[in-house]
């Protein structure tokens, strides 16, 4: 895709509004809601089916979403998509090191952990067998 091809391209800005709102959780009928009176959840459905937005309704939205109104304007799935996966498939690994998560725990604690429990149930178990055959 080239260039000319990316700024031809319309950016639907009702399914940017529904993508914001439900990565943040919110149904339509609490964003109705904020919206005032003369929302509901039909117009709210209806508001996402448009390819543009009102730029007041836009502002509106973009303020109870917490978002900037030019990520809604502006934002392009696709183009999303294409530089995460570039990102991602490059041989640069430093993006993917980064990424590396360390537990706050060690594993192998926490194994033996459990297995000091499993053996203290063992145990218990054990004992109590053995009252109840001496009791016979």
């Amino acid at each position: 895709m080239t260039y000319t091809d990316m700024q031809d391209k319309k950016i639907h800005q009702g399914r940017n509004i529904k993508r914001f709102r439900e990565m943040l959780g919110i149904k339509q009928e609490a964003l109705a809601l904020e919206l005032g009176d003369d929302w509901n959840q039909k117009k709210i459905s209806l508001l996402e089916q448009k390819e543009t937005v009102e730029t007041d309704i836009l502002a509106q939205v973009a303020k109870i979403l917490k978002v900037p109104a030019e990520a809604i304007e502006n934002f392009d799935e696709e183009q999303a998509v294409n530089i995460i996966s570039n990102t991602f498939t490059s041989n640069d690994t430093s993006t993917l090191n980064a990424i590396n998560v360390q537990p706050t725990f060690n594993p192998l604690d926490k194994m033996v952990e459990l297995y000091e429990r499993m053996l203290e149930q063992q145990k218990e178990m054990i004992e109590k067998l053995e009252r109840l055959i001496e009791k016979d």
